[in-house]
């Protein structure tokens, strides 16, 4: 942290909305702490700048013709014509194809290349695109500015600073977030998971009082519904002298299930609606119709009195008003859809179905094939049964078929709507009344809209040694496939083996000497390093090397292809080497390689998902693993 710090600020950079909060740091004693959220200035319509407290994560390429510049001008003013925030996610219902969505979940997509100008994906030619990295980067840069407009004096590239991300972001994802960051000079910022920010905003509420919502042996089961992804997580309640001490010991996989998904659905609803009527729409028009569905759902879930909201389709033509298609979104729709469709009631052993893909097919998110959040939760509890057993009174029988949370803490505005955590909580008492395990409480005071942002304000408070500190470190194991050397077999392979580099719960800003064995390097050609992840094997340390796994256990990252300087060796020579590790501060991993005889070293460069697939591995001296 810088010394000139005046506060702590969170960011919540997320799928549908950002979310800047804020703590001064000299105001703040014990766990009290007086959170702000900013209000971010934005174009709401063409010449007028509106405050409010989340910026739509939304970017619409204007045409020329299609609005002045003069128009565009926010109070810092604007070099150029990329609009953000409210304004683009109402131009952006109108005209789809030049509004830029969901660009967060593109950050974790390993089949394109982020820096690569795709969105909006299927855009004509003339629509100026950007790429994921570049919209993240136009976000943080839009909150950025709304900041130091507000504190002239205080400089957002001078507080502490904490941006959040989905638990599931692989280290690339993570890598990218933080590269958009510095691009925008905030190369202070550290990362945090979602669910963890959720429930440090929860503890914040409480004013202390958390402790009276949950005791030694409760495990929390956070659910949180974003508007791309669905982040599960288990925290563990422990105690050391005396002190509560939260340990997260679980995250779920990247789900691409959330608010994207439930827009759609209710899209579709009103298309079938509307067919019914005799109205056919075009497929841009089903697009349109999605937006005005998600401003629907949030009206709805926004506000309890209000039961109809009306939902406009532009046409194209002379006669744009008299050729619109209206309908109307009403509490039982949004109620009806997302219950039946995104939060059943399913067995204990339901798990996500399996769809089989065609050969072909467009440029896309991808998105999870089974909609049923509850399908998805299951799995998850299922295949962490034994996420706690390494904690002091967290045993479970033997015939336990998942783990058992005693309290639930929901995240997402998704879950303003009564009847749908109500569901979740009936669901999953279910499977704990199978289990013969009493039910799960509900934890009371959670935020549903701020509270990722507020957590992460929260947290850079804590990371000064204030505070509760949620115990975690990474929330997967990494590993690195090597090679083996044996005699060529037509038809088969060198087997491989899986080398852990770094064990779950490693800490964020440590390093990991692997045991002394040496390892060939080949330098000077290219040569592609796999690596894997698993979020079940809990307990292989440093060094392990796994000759077979199970399908489900090792979960494989992109490829990285690079070309290892030789600089004194000879292409393609085989360098002995040893091998360390290290997480960075913001969860991304370095792995180092050591030459035995000249202590030459390589850190592989991640040129994230670069569209060549092409990585680097660079001497130390020049440049350190992004």
């Amino acid at each position: 942290m810088s010394d000139s710090s005046r506060f702590s600020v969170g960011i919540d950079l997320g799928t549908t909305n950002s979310v800047l909060s804020y703590v001064e740091l000299g105001a703040c004693e014990g766990e009290q702490a007086a959170l702000e959220v900013l209000e971010i200035p934005q174009l709401t319509s063409p010449g007028v700048v509106a405050e409010r407290p989340q910026l739509p994560s939304f970017l619409y390429q204007a045409h020329e013709a299609e609005v002045r510049p003069e128009d565009l001008e926010l109070p810092w003013g604007n070099d150029d014509r990329a609009i953000v925030g409210e304004l683009a996610r109402t131009l952006g219902s109108k005209t789809p194809i030049r509004l830029i969505a969901s660009a967060k979940s593109w950050l974790c997509h390993s089949g394109v290349d982020c820096r690569a100008a795709i969105l909006p994906i299927q855009a004509p030619e003339e629509v100026t695109r950007v790429s994921p990295l570049e919209a993240s980067r136009l976000y943080l840069r839009h909150l950025r500015d709304s900041w130091d407009a507000r504190f002239p004096e205080s400089p957002l590239s001078e507080q502490e600073l904490v941006i959040t991300v989905p638990a599931s972001f692989d280290p690339a994802a993570r890598e990218l977030t933080v590269e958009a960051a510095h691009a925008v000079g905030l190369r202070q910022a550290v990362l945090l998971e979602e669910p963890q920010s959720a429930l440090y905003s929860w503890i914040q509420r409480s004013e202390g009082r958390w402790r009276e919502q949950v005791k030694p042996g409760d495990i929390i089961l956070v659910v949180d519904v974003g508007g791309g992804t669905t982040d599960l997580s288990l925290i563990a309640v422990t105690e050391e002298d005396g002190n509560l001490l939260l340990n997260r010991v679980a995250i779920g996989d990247h789900i691409l299930l959330g608010g994207d998904n439930m827009d759609l659905a209710l899209a579709y609803a009103l298309k079938m609606k509307l067919e019914a009527e005799g109205k056919r729409l075009e497929p841009w028009q089903i697009q349109a119709l999605t937006h005005g569905c998600r401003d629907a759902k949030e009206t709805l879930l926004a506000d309890s009195e209000v039961q109809e909201v009306p939902v406009v389709v532009p046409s194209r033509g002379s006669s744009l008003i008299g050729g619109s298609l209206r309908t109307a979104l009403t509490r039982d729709d949004v109620t009806r859809t997302l219950m039946d469709g995104f939060f059943p009631k399913v067995a204990i052993d339901a798990r996500p179905a399996a769809q089989s893909r065609t050969g072909l097919t467009t440029l896309g998110l991808p998105y999870a094939k089974d909609a049923r959040i509850t399908c998805h939760l299951a799995a998850f509890l299922a295949r962490q049964v034994s996420a706690a057993s390494e904690l002091a009174g967290f045993d479970l029988p033997e015939d336990a078929r998942m783990i058992r949370p005693t309290a639930l803490l929901l995240n997402g505005g998704v879950f303003k709507a009564e009847q749908l955590s109500q569901r979740l909580l009936e669901v999953l008492g279910s499977w704990l009344n199978e289990e013969s395990a009493p039910p799960a409480r509900l934890l009371q005071g959670a935020d549903l809209d701020l509270a990722v942002a507020r957590g992460a304000a929260y947290y850079g408070y804590v990371r000064q040694g204030q505070g509760v500190r949620i115990r975690g470190g990474i929330a997967a194991a990494y590993y690195v496939g090597v090679e083996s050397a044996m005699p060529a077999v037509p038809g088969f392979p060198p087997p491989m083996q899986a080398l852990c580099i770094a064990p779950f719960g490693m800490e964020e800003g440590t390093e990991a000497e692997l045991p002394p064995h040496e390892f060939g390097l080949i330098v000077g050609e290219p040569v592609r390093f796999r690596f894997f992840a698993s979020t079940v094997r809990r307990d292989d340390p440093v060094g392990t090397r796994l000759e077979d796994w199970h399908q489900d256990e090792l979960d494989e990252l992109q490829e990285i292809e690079v070309s290892l300087q030789a600089e004194q060796y000879a292409a393609g020579q085989v360098v002995p080497v040893c091998l360390a590790a290290k997480v960075t501060e913001v969860g991304t991993l370095q792995l180092e390689a050591v030459a035995r005889d000249s202590e030459q070293r390589w850190k592989v460069e991640f040129d994230v998902r670069a569209s060549d697939g092409a990585a680097g591995a660079v001497p130390e001296a020049e440049r350190a693993l992004a």
